[in-house]
């Protein structure tokens, strides 16, 4: 397989697939346990009187960071943090870039001229990263594995994944910038604004109430990738309208212990939801003919660009309204 199936590939699956054993960050041994007091501050985030009272604690999937004080230089090394940056506030002195989309350019993100733009289609740059200095790291899925982590750790205080799940929910990860910035207030309106946006919607179309939902791709000449995990960051959405994932899809998923189920283009049966948000990967709507039964599914069929699907799949505050705007056409015909 070439390499840039692989990377249309680890798009969808999201690589933080892979369920590793976590390690404590940098900073969270140096801690004397004697010198402070942990307060909650949320599911994943503490504070710490004593020796630091504006210190601010992260748990992740490979252990706890430890940020001293609100950081002056942030770098995002996926899309769901950088929108999380932007949407609170922060210009982010580096951003990771998705070489896939047109000039590289995520639609929805308004991003400082002067920001570094990393490519990652040979692995993340440590050392572009390095070299920008940076006081904080985030990311999510592009920290797959614990020498990675390890690496970034090595250069700033850095945030992974808050669970082993392959895509973060965004609401989860505002909670923590807003803990991290110490700017809780602000993290709730940023929640809040959304929400009440998909509320609107949901209001609005409420045949939608109880309906199916599938969100998957074709990447040309491999096979099919399907959401199958009803906790998945990108099924929330879908939820927030009161849809539910396609059953068969979950049970599917369950027997084969995947969250992203991968199918060969036989089983458009696993398609046939009552809402199908769907990308061609690597080609265009002629290639929809190497999936036998495609043009009779029975439901509403969205065929989506990357761009709308990059912003279901890895959602954040900044593109689900993206997203929404695009996909509302087919909404309101699913909805009758």
């Amino acid at each position: 397989m070439n390499l840039g199936t692989s990377l249309r590939r680890s798009m969808f699956v999201a690589l933080g697939a892979l369920i590793m054993t976590g390690v404590a960050a940098c900073g969270s041994d140096d801690a004397d346990p004697g010198d402070t007091t942990t307060v909650e501050a949320g599911d994943n985030t503490t504070t710490e009187g004593g020796g630091n009272a504006d210190a601010v604690t992260v748990t992740h999937r490979f252990g706890t960071t430890v940020i001293d004080a609100v950081p002056q230089r942030v770098v995002t090394i996926d899309s769901q943090w950088t929108d999380v940056m932007l949407a609170m506030g922060v210009e982010p002195v580096g951003h990771t870039i998705d070489s896939y989309l047109p000039d590289s350019i995520t639609p929805w993100q308004e991003l400082p001229a002067d920001a570094a733009a990393l490519t990652t289609v040979d692995g993340l740059p440590f050392e572009q990263i390095s070299a920008l200095e940076p006081d904080l790291i985030v990311g999510t899925f592009t920290i797959a594995d614990d020498e990675t982590y390890t690496l970034l750790s090595g250069i700033a205080p850095t945030v992974a994944s808050l669970d082993s799940g392959q895509v973060s929910p965004w609401h989860d990860l505002v909670d923590v910038a807003g803990d991290i910035l110490r700017d809780v207030e602000r993290a709730t309106s940023v929640i809040d604004a959304v929400d009440r946006r998909v509320a609107d919607v949901a209001a609005d179309l409420r045949g939608l109430a109880g309906q199916t939902f599938a969100l998957a791709q074709y990447i040309v000449g491999d096979s099919m990738y399907i959401v199958a995990d009803e906790d998945d960051g990108s099924s929330v959405f879908f939820q927030q309208l009161g849809m539910q994932l396609y059953p068969p899809v979950v049970s599917e998923a369950e027997n084969a212990s995947q969250a992203r189920l991968n199918v060969a283009t036989e089983r458009a049966d696993l398609l046939r939801a009552d809402l199908l948000a769907f990308l061609v990967n690597g080609g265009d709507e002629d290639d929809l003919t190497d999936i036998p039964g495609f043009d009779q599914l029975p439901g509403t069929v969205a065929v989506l660009d990357y761009a709308t699907i990059v912003a279901l799949n890895t959602p954040s505050p900044l593109s689900i309204p993206y997203a929404l705007d695009r996909l509302l056409p087919y909404l309101e015909d699913a909805n009758g």
